[in-house]
């Protein structure tokens, strides 16, 4: 703003305070809140307009809220310092004693405190406009800020309204459970309070644990009608890239009204921030101008300055979308954006430095006298009296009188999904031929078609064609401003697509309303964990406390995998993910391993019949033989494995884990089979399923027992697996019968191979099956082995045409 406008807005303002007195009261501030000229002038028009649209009686309500919402700021500020620093609460404003304080504080003070305005001019707006909005925060470790205001405004859920309550006691419990550390019998933590947001917290929908999520995800949250107000952090902008691209997908038809603003205080934990080095939010605004965005600094210490932001973005947005549906736009829209300028942890002692971070005193309150006088000075600056809390804390109860939802039940919670109206899949007939890719490319589109009211998000980010998904490709049509004539695009398309694995998974994962899927490569799909990892642990974080997730489940297919990769160099040969998801609990994390086209196809439907899990499902894109009648392959599902050779009682095992590990595998059978050798082959489809529960809720979710397929003793078991041998067979430790038990799998050798050569140079063939038995059995192989045979064991003949060619009787 040049000096002239300032000059103007400044004068404006003025002449408003001069003509009426109960916006002077407000605009006169309160403690550490100030409220600057063009802020001001900002909040006149506001309700000014308000007043138009007969929302509220005059504008001295909202002159009267804002008030309200300064002295909320004021005490939830000033619990939130209590609760990183105080064993007590004093609602007289008195100084805290030695004693009452806490010898190891902990908490991330700075952004919690810069996330109270922000927070509580998220309530006194919907407060204002009747309007119960859903929240997201990225920075997930500033909930002591949400659970603060949530307190003192009475939105908690059960579990926190039991302890916790707007007097001495309550707010004492509180800042004594916060980082309390303690743990129940069964290993979980016993408060209800977290670092970071949890289950408990009134309206949490993600943990916000991991920087840089939160930016890819929440344009693809609200479904059409909703509102999400989307709290984000200028560390991750360069965290996690990705977060440029959001104006690219979103569209009036299909969303709904996203309010993003960062927060900018200019600090990371050690450093400033990228953006603060480069040229502070001026320099941001330009970049996000760049990228499609309609940016707007405000005063990121004032809560009004909040309110007129998220009233203003959604006008705009709505202004967009109304041009568009009467057909004088076109996408892009410029997607509208706030950028709140605050020093770290404004309002208290330490503010703007590096210690702002987490513990902004220069020492500890329980053991340095010059500290504890900081903070018994800082936090007399932001006592409220209490005598005057009521009437404060009526401007925020008012959702009976406006028949709207407390911010802890808002629409993003998703407390009902409707269910998938079910399709049959095209079964194939056992011993013919198809590619299991194709198979779930047939069934997904008429997921599709049958279910319409549900929005569809799928996650791609490389080559949909190549991985045998063509009418997926055709039917859901990449997202795209200007449609390619002859090329499957749409402005309107349901495949989110680009070259970053975490933003395109985001897009599934946030999209909880409806229906998803991602497709990726399995060696690239392991950059996608750590955002699937955060969906996992928030999801069984709720299952435990009683608050399963309405979402349906989501569905990774991990293709072009690791043992069809031979060709591409082993960058591309890496079951590292599926290997990670095999450590989360296996009642949440569902890692299957579809064996042909009939598993794949029944492994997705039982997906989308469940809710809240992620199912990582390794599946080749190959033309292989169908091995499982459409009967075997629900039970599979059932059971988790299935015998699909020999007698169950037989004393050799050979157990696959993978649809080429089971080929080779029955070749292996077959050899012994002609000289006189008994042995079963087992299909694991669900390795997680055997494993010893490491919780009651994991332990409930396996095989009720090992049933006759593995309870009988053997003489040999030899585990063949798509994944690094150790990593299987710890999970599958209670099938470990030590030295009768042998597991081969991707021993980290590769390079420019095909599948029988990886195999080969992995020890994964039919010949190093058939040695791992003998090994089991102290037998010689030259009793099962041909001439030629050992020879290609010991590095002479043809190798690949004999893997290739697999046994002869």
């Amino acid at each position: 703003m040049d000096q002239h406008e300032q000059h103007y807005i400044s004068s404006r303002a003025r002449h408003y305070r001069e003509h009426d007195p109960a916006f002077a009261a407000w605009a006169a501030g309160y403690g550490v809140i100030s409220h600057q000229d063009e802020t001001q002038v900002r909040i006149f028009d506001f309700a000014t307009e308000l007043e138009q649209r007969g929302m509220v009686p005059s504008r001295r309500t909202v002159f009267d809220t804002l008030a309200a919402a300064d002295r909320l700021v004021s005490m939830a500020m000033w619990l939130v310092v209590h609760m990183t620093y105080a064993k007590h609460v004093r609602l007289d404003g008195t100084a805290l004693v030695e004693s009452e304080f806490k010898p190891d504080p902990q908490g991330h003070v700075g952004g919690s405190l810069n996330m109270v305005p922000a927070y509580c001019g998220y309530l006194a707006c919907n407060a204002l406009t009747g309007v119960t909005r859903g929240w997201l925060m990225g920075q997930g470790h500033c909930v002591a800020a949400i659970d603060a205001c949530n307190v003192l405004v009475g939105n908690m859920t059960s579990e926190h309204a039991a302890r916790y309550g707007v007097d001495e006691r309550g707010l004492t419990r509180l800042v004594q459970d916060f980082y309390a550390y303690a743990v129940t019998t069964d290993g979980h933590p016993a408060s209800a309070l977290g670092s970071h947001v949890n289950a408990h917290t009134a309206g949490g929908i993600s943990e916000g644990g991991y920087l840089g999520f939160a930016e890819l995800q929440y344009v693809h949250m609200p479904l059409p009608g909703e509102r999400l107000v989307a709290f984000l952090s200028d560390g991750a902008f360069e965290e996690q890239r990705g977060s440029d691209w959001a104006p690219r997908w979103w569209r009036a038809e299909d969303s709904g009204m996203v309010v993003p603003i960062m927060i900018a205080n200019g600090r990371r934990i050690e450093q400033r921030s990228t953006m603060a080095q480069q040229g502070g939010t001026h320099w941001f605004a330009r970049h996000l101008k760049l990228n499609g965005f309609d940016p707007v600094i405000i005063d990121g210490t004032d809560p009004a300055a909040f309110v007129w932001a998220i009233w203003e973005m959604e006008e705009r947005l709505t202004a967009c979308a109304d041009a568009l549906r009467a057909g004088h736009g076109h996408y892009p829209v410029p997607l509208h954006y706030a950028i709140a300028e605050a020093p770290k942890g404004f309002g208290f002692p330490g503010a703007g430095s590096n210690r702002a971070h987490n513990l902004p005193l220069a020492g500890n309150p329980s053991q340095d006298a010059n500290a504890r006088a900081e903070f018994n000075a800082g936090a007399a600056a932001l006592h409220v009296p209490a005598k005057n809390w009521p009437e404060i804390l009526r401007c925020f109860d008012n959702h009976v009188a406006q028949r709207r939802l407390r911010e802890r039940d808002h629409a993003l919670v998703r407390q009902h999904v409707a269910p998938l109206h079910a399709t049959t899949p095209a079964w194939f007939e056992r011993d013919t031929v198809g590619s299991a890719m194709a198979a779930l490319d047939g069934i997904f589109c008429d997921l599709v078609k049958a279910n319409p009211s549900h929005r569809v998000r799928v996650g791609n980010p490389d080559e949909l064609a190549s991985n045998r998904m063509t009418n997926t490709l055709w039917q859901c049509r990449h997202r795209v401003y200007s449609p390619e004539p002859g090329l499957p695009e749409a402005i309107d398309g349901q495949i989110i697509t680009a070259l970053n694995e975490e933003a395109v998974a985001c897009a599934a994962l946030a999209n909880k309303g409806g229906l998803n899927l991602v497709v990726s490569y399995e060696a690239f799909a392991v950059k996608m964990l750590g955002a699937m990892r955060q969906e996992l642990l928030f999801a069984r974080h709720q299952k435990h406390v009683g608050r399963t997730p309405a979402w349906l489940s989501i569905p990774f297919l991990l293709t072009s995998h690791t043992w069809e990769n031979g060709k591409n160099e082993q960058s591309h040969q890496d079951p590292t993910l599926c290997e990670a998801l095999l450590g989360e609990m296996s009642d949440t994390a569902i890692v299957r391993f579809p064996a042909d086209a009939n598993t794949a196809m029944a492994c997705l439907v039982d997906c989308y019949q469940r809710r809240a899990e992620l199912h990582a499902l390794v599946v080749a894109k190959s033309e292989l033989q169908v091995l499982f009648s459409a009967e075997q392959a629900m039970q599979l599902i059932d059971e988790g494995a299935l015998l699909v050779k020999g007698p169950s009682q037989a004393g050799i095992q050979l157990i696959a884990v993978g649809a080429l590990q089971l080929q080779e595998c029955l070749k292996a059978a077959r050899r012994l089979e002609a000289v006189g050798v008994e042995a079963a082959v087992i299909y694991l489809l669900e390795p997680g399923r055997f494993r010893g529960g490491r919780d009651a809720r994991e332990a409930a979710y396996q095989s009720a027992s090992l049933g006759p397929l593995f309870s009988a003793p053997v003489s040999a078991r030899v585990i063949v697996s798509h994944t690094r041998p150790e990593p299987l067979l710890g999970v599958l430790r209670p099938l470990d019968t030590g030295s009768s038990t042998r597991c081969l799998g991707y021993l980290n050798q590769g390079g420019t191979l095909n599948s029988a050569g990886l195999l080969f140079a992995n020890r994964c063939t039919w010949l190093h099956v058939l040695m791992a038995v003998a090994s089991c059995l102290n037998r010689d192989t030259n009793e099962w082995l041909q001439p030629d045979e050992h020879a290609i064991l010991s590095g002479d003949g043809d190798i690949l045409s004999l893997v290739m060619a697999g046994p002869c009787p």
